[in-house]
């Protein structure tokens, strides 16, 4: 009889359907109570809805996106939902949240569809400015037909959407030399702090008891990094998540306390976005691979507590994101980074050497998705790595305090540059399966500049540039 838990050895399988994405933008203008004056307003968001439109029915949809309001406004993480109900309710609502000068407030509006005047009445929306359910200012807004019908036609995605509980559920089988990892990184836009929840499942490869750890750490913009570590504990058993030791990950729910209490959180986690496997989806389903890395949600909002030494931080729609990582231990030199670029775009990238024989002695393998505008680029997760077998690959630079990433796929190329200054780096151990020994310098508060081109008549062009002071997490690792 087994000395420790034996889990299902049979890896849970994501259930999907269809859903539905699209992006939509309108213009128009707004007129605040007590202003003489109409401000121009734009409205850019992203929609999805977990299943496909009903145009007989009604479809809930959550919509993320950006409102600028001349002189006024330019929030590029609102959010809010859809009723899209053409037929059903001869209708489609708005409400749309966003902050303007600290202050935050809802777009509430619809678009009245009737058969008597069918353009009119899907094209332009009257809304009402609410703050704290007071009315402060009227507008409309007005869908572009001549600009923007095409663009918004052709841009209709119908993707399968999957159970993201599932993919929080433990993979581990019962195999020895086994790590399995949740962790959690969050930027408060409050204070420019950075949070790092890392847990942590490692089965030995010996054959003895499955261990559960990790760490929690907090990156102040005005003080040095703490951090504190929890366990090892013996491994129960996950469920839904990792739980440990008073620890849980579960999904929606982030808990715990490591030392004694010094370190505390208690976070709710919704997500924004769907799932994002930096490796082939197959290699996670399928472990043939030395390791796996994806990310249940490519972006998500986090609110609750986080305190430690006696100082509380307070959350409200931190963004942030939780990822996973499953295979049979640290690689001989990594590179790993997530960035929130805003407006709903996000970046991943994990560039690294593996430890097996005929693969140590490559140059790191590099992994990039760039999700913007609700696709990700490159379309298939293995062009990065291995390119035409092997030329036009993705390069990677790792050092320190300075790492790079360059490469080109189709039209498009990027270059992402990646600065973790010492004084918002953290060292920590790792231990694999075997009890091999590496060390991860990890920053939550780096500093990350993208520069995205786009070969156009003869030239490369500037498509997208972001740059990100503090805000981009980021990690490099050796042995």
């Amino acid at each position: 009889m087994s000395a420790h838990p034996t889990p299902d050895r049979s890896a849970p399988a994501a259930a999907s359907r269809r859903g539905t994405d699209f992006s939509e933008t309108m213009l128009g203008t707004l007129r605040l109570d007590g202003e003489d004056r109409t401000r121009a307003v734009r409205l850019d968001l992203r929609v999805s809805a977990d299943r496909v439109l009903r145009p007989l029915g009604t479809t809930e949809a959550r919509a993320t996106g950006r409102v600028r309001i001349h002189g006024w406004a330019d929030d590029q993480h609102a959010e809010g939902e859809l009723e899209i109900a053409p037929l059903a309710r001869r209708r489609i609502r708005y409400r749309i949240t966003f902050t303007a000068e600290g202050r935050r407030l809802l777009l509430d509006g619809w678009k009245s569809v009737t058969p008597r005047r069918p353009v009119a009445s899907m094209t332009v929306m009257p809304y009402t400015l609410y703050e704290d359910g007071v009315r402060i200012g009227t507008g409309t807004l007005r869908f572009p037909l001549a600009t923007g019908l095409l663009p918004f036609l052709a841009g209709f995605r119908f993707p399968r959407r999957e159970d993201t509980d599932v993919l929080l559920a433990p993979r581990w089988n019962g195999e020895p030399g086994r790590t399995e990892v949740w962790y959690t990184t969050v930027t408060d836009p409050a204070t420019g702090t950075g949070l790092w929840l890392h847990h942590e499942l490692t089965a030995p490869t010996d054959g003895s008891a499955p261990r559960a750890h990790g760490w929690a750490a907090v990156f102040p913009k005005d003080g040095p990094v703490r951090h504190a570590r929890f366990g090892p504990t013996a491994w129960t058993g996950g469920g839904t998540g990792f739980h440990a030791d008073g620890i849980a990950v579960r999904p929606g729910h982030l808990s715990g306390s490591a030392q004694d209490g010094a370190l505390r959180w208690e976070l709710t986690e919704r997500p924004l976005d769907e799932p994002l496997y930096t490796f082939p989806r197959w290699s996670w389903r399928r472990p043939l691979l030395p390791a796996a890395q994806m990310l249940p949600a490519a972006r998500a909002a986090y609110d609750g507590t986080f305190t430690h030494d006696g100082t509380t931080l307070t959350l409200t729609d931190a963004p942030g994101a939780s990822a996973r990582i499953y295979g049979h231990g640290n690689a001989r030199r990594w590179a790993w980074l997530h960035a929130d670029l805003g407006g709903g775009d996000v970046l991943e990238i994990v560039a690294a050497v593996s430890m097996r024989p005929g693969l140590r002695r490559l140059p790191p393998l590099v992994f990039l998705r760039l999700r913007r505008g609700g696709r990700t680029w490159p379309r298939r997760p293995e062009r990065p790595a291995v390119g035409w077998a092997g030329w036009g690959r993705f390069r990677a630079a790792v050092d320190l305090p300075t790492w790079t990433v360059t490469g080109r796929a189709g039209l498009r190329r990027i270059r992402v540059e990646v600065t973790q200054p010492p004084d918002r780096t953290l060292a920590l151990d790792y231990s694999d399966p075997d009890g091999a020994r590496a060390v991860c310098r990890n920053s939550e508060r780096a500093d990350t500049h993208v520069l995205l081109e786009r070969w156009w008549f003869g030239g490369w062009r500037t498509e997208a540039e972001w740059t990100l002071d503090g805000t981009a997490h980021a990690e490099v690792g050796t042995r």
